[in-house]
């Protein structure tokens, strides 16, 4: 069937082109607008973009600019630029969409007074001791192997300002024992919630295999201090006589060498709790341990030692010539000098030879840090613990010098320095970290890549007409938005390993080949399935990741043009229901309410079929259809002849559950309402088993679970008869099956006799959980009934 268009439909369509055209001429011009308002990069970080806002906002305030007339106008431009630029999502729909695909996120009317935003907002981006983390960061970082101390705040709470002079004097203390960080409550609500924090600030340490642990003492910096230091597990040896000699001389085949205090009479001993945060701080690199000269005064006579001093005796050392043996002696009382000595003097990581690097790949999980040249100072001294952090996950680390053999380089696109872990499946199986380099960003990174299933992708080996589908996650480097997706990827190819291949593509060093695939935006997430092409539109979680790959694998939602249209929905069977989303792709809603739309269409199969609509490509007919503005959603009941042709939705909330509700509201009645009459003729006498939904017109819970229980009477059709009781008009009759709440389902099996008014209690409200219920005790009714008629026969 060919679809003409009219000559008035030709004339519209083409004023339709002119709009998109100009849409697309306005994005491309304002790309950067809300970047360039505030004055930074589109790789800004959260931290440097709330710090820019700070600064704008404290300057072009309108409490401090009361004679100009366009103050409020042009502070409520940058504060709508940082509603936006802060938020993951809404950032990611403006790199992409510019303004048009925010039209449902109205943020930025509103905004706070200038004493706000001078002594309230960001409370610790200033303070380098601390680390500010958002939603995308914190599981990596409290799962990274490190202990942390977390401060969850808000900026409103005053005792949250109360307590930040401390805990920053805290941080300092602290820094190089344990990870002290913050996360704002008022621009990280979910996660705040997801963490169960109702209360500010609420202080909690973090370390891998252990549940959280509450702060419930005082917020002295020594409290927080005593309180931390319980969970350094690393301990403090006492030496003498008896066992220093063997420690230092089996030191060589652990790899690991002794930081010894010597606290004699003259001069200063480091004190109990310095020792006891170096041992935290050098946990897994260096053996930490005291000796009293006073008690082993011998010993530490032979050893030259004639007052208090701190030395490092490296693995192999020899005691007897302390300067061959490198013995490093240290004339300081601060834990963080003395820990950054001895950083300097471990051993680096093993440079890896081109000769033998892809054996060592094949055989061995590995970190590597590639370098332009041996003086190459891309690593800290900090990342010295990554063999330690890693050690349980059986990951190696070493370095590789691409000066020594640049093919290699090319072939694995590395082009400058970086780290990459090689999964221990050969050269070709690796993924380049593109996260912060800081040490819990890049023990996080390597924990989750190794046990996951998401490769590096380059011109030889992007996915072309191989049977297996691919997906692939077109992305820069530089873009916030794409390293937050980056560690869902990984959980998402665990779920699909066997099914989907997952694969990375650098936009910025593969740019022909992004272009060659129309790639606009970043990130932009495109499964290949042979010939068909599929783009990912929805929030960046791993969840709906997997909600995407399995509505392409069992669509729950047909694509209608308009000759399907007609044929599918207008000439629908007499009992069949559809409910149809009339869309645009540019239209941020109708991109917000995409993953929402297949999750319900999931829910709702079997009832009511689901289809939509594009308008952009479909224009005309959708003007036909008197749609006014997207994205525009109606149902369209079982055919009568006083039903309407459809019914619009105009809800305020847009999620599955609430548009699942809605929909199941038009569902013809299967249940059956009772009277106290037929309650006690159908129910308590009659012979069929029987689920009752015992309600009240004006209870919230029963209006909500109404929809449920028609699935259910659904579902048990055949099997047991659903009916509802009034508890509002039939009183008595709910008084006498000890009714208190409402809703409450109970089941009624008829078992060869009258059945008791007071009926089987179910406690749940979901309908599949109700039937797998159900379904289990009639058939233990149906065996029970078999077991007997077997008896009598043997009888």
């Amino acid at each position: 069937m060919e679809f003409v268009l009219s000559k008035g439909d030709h004339t519209r369509y083409l004023r339709f082109l002119l709009l998109v055209l100009v849409c697309a001429i306005v994005l491309v011009c304002t790309d950067q607008d809300y970047y360039s308002l505030l004055g930074v990069s589109k790789e800004a970080s959260s931290r440097e973009i709330r710090q820019a806002f700070k600064k704008l906002a404290l300057k072009l305030h309108p409490d401090k600019n009361q004679n100009d007339p366009n103050a409020h106008e042009n502070f409520l431009k940058i504060n709508r630029a940082y509603e936006v630029l802060k938020d993951e999502d809404l950032r990611k729909k403006y790199d992409k969409y510019g303004e048009k695909g925010l039209e449902d996120q109205q943020q930025g009317g509103r905004y706070e007074s200038w004493h706000f935003y001078r002594y309230d907002f960001g409370i610790y981006d200033d303070d380098p001791e601390i680390i500010t983390l958002d939603r995308g960061e914190f599981d990596a970082a409290v799962n990274s192997g490190e202990l942390w101390f977390v401060n969850f705040y808000s900026p409103r709470c005053s005792h949250c300002h109360d307590l930040a002079p401390t805990w920053r004097e805290f941080a300092k203390e602290m820094d190089g024992v344990i990870r002290i960080g913050a996360v704002n409550c008022g621009d990280n609500r979910m996660l705040c919630r997801i963490k169960g924090i109702n209360s500010y600030p609420s202080l909690y340490v973090f370390k891998t295999g252990m549940q959280p642990v509450k702060y419930y003492g005082d917020r002295s910096k020594e409290s927080l201090k005593n309180f931390a230091m319980q969970y350094v597990t690393s301990t403090v040896t006492e030496l003498w006589a008896g066992n220093f000699v063997n420690a230092i001389e089996t030191s060589f085949a652990s790899g690991l060498g002794w930081l010894i205090t010597f606290c004699a009479e003259r001069g200063d001993c480091l004190s109990y709790q310095t020792r006891l945060k170096l041992a935290g701080m050098l946990e897994g690199l260096v053996n930490v341990g005291w000796m009293d000269c006073g008690t082993q005064g011998e010993l530490c006579d032979n050893l030259d030692i004639s007052s208090s001093t701190t030395a490092y005796f490296p693995p192999g050392a020899t005691i007897n010539n302390k300067e061959k043996g490198g013995v490093l002696f240290l004339n300081s009382l601060d834990a963080r000098e003395i820990y950054q000595e001895v950083m300097k003097h471990l051993p680096d990581f093993e440079i890896i030879s081109a000769a033998s690097l892809e054996d060592r790949l094949a055989h061995h999980r590995w970190l590597i840090f590639f370098q332009f040249g041996e003086n190459d100072k891309s690593s800290v001294q900090e990342f010295k613990k990554l063999k330690f952090l890693l050690k349980d996950e059986h990951i190696q680390v070493g370095k590789f010098d691409c000066l020594s053999s640049p093919t290699i380089c090319n072939k694995l696109y590395v082009y400058q320095p970086c780290l990459a872990v090689f999964k221990g499946k050969g050269i070709e199986d690796y993924e380049i970290h593109h996260g912060k380099k800081i040490l819990y960003d890049i023990v996080a990174f390597a924990k989750e890549s190794v046990n996951s299933h998401v490769i590096t992708l380059g011109p030889q080996n992007f996915p072309g007409k191989e049977k297996e589908p691919w997906l692939v996650d077109f992305f820069a480097p530089w873009c916030p938005p794409c390293r937050a997706l980056l560690p869902e990827l990984r959980k998402a190819s665990k779920h699909l390993y066997g099914q989907l291949k997952f694969g990375t593509l650098d936009c910025t060093v593969h740019e022909g080949l992004c272009n060659m695939h129309n790639i606009r935006a970043y990130p932009t997430t495109v499964v290949f399935n042979q010939s068909d092409v599929h783009e990912y539109e929805g929030h960046h979680s791993a969840e709906q990741i997997l909600e995407f790959i399995e509505d392409l694998r069992n669509p729950s939602v047909i694509s209608l043009t308009p000759e399907t249209f007609v044929e599918l929905v207008d000439r629908r069977k007499r009992e069949e229901i559809w409910m149809v989303d009339f869309y645009a792709p540019w239209c941020g809603p109708c991109q917000a309410l995409m993953p929402e739309w297949k999750k319900m269409a999931r829910m709702l199969n079997g009832l009511i079929s689901v289809g939509s609509v594009d308008c952009q490509k479909y224009y005309s007919f959708c003007h036909q259809e008197s749609v006014q503005g997207y994205p525009e959603i109606r149902l369209f009941p079982q055919k009568s002849k006083t039903t309407h042709q459809y019914y619009s939705y105009n809800g305020w909330h847009r999620d599955s559950y609430s548009l699942r509700g809605w929909a199941l509201g038009y569902l013809p009645q299967v249940s059956v309402d009772l009277t106290p009459q037929s309650f006690t003729e159908k129910v308590l006498n009659g012979k069929d088993h029987w689920v009752i939904d015992f309600y009240a017109p004006w209870c919230g819970p029963c209006q909500n679970f109404a929809p449920e229980f028609e699935i259910l009477a659904r579902a048990v059709k055949g099997k047991v008869k659903a009916g509802k009781v009034d508890c509002q008009a039939y009183g008595q009759t709910c008084r006498s099956a000890d009714i208190r709440a409402y809703p409450t389902v109970k089941f009624y099996p008829y078992q060869g006799m009258k059945k008791s008014v007071l009926g089987e209690y179910i406690d749940s409200r979901d309908a599949k959980g109700i039937a797998d219920i159900l379904n289990e005790k009639v058939e233990a009714i149906e065996d029970k009934g078999k077991r007997k008629s077997r008896n009598k026969d043997e009888l």
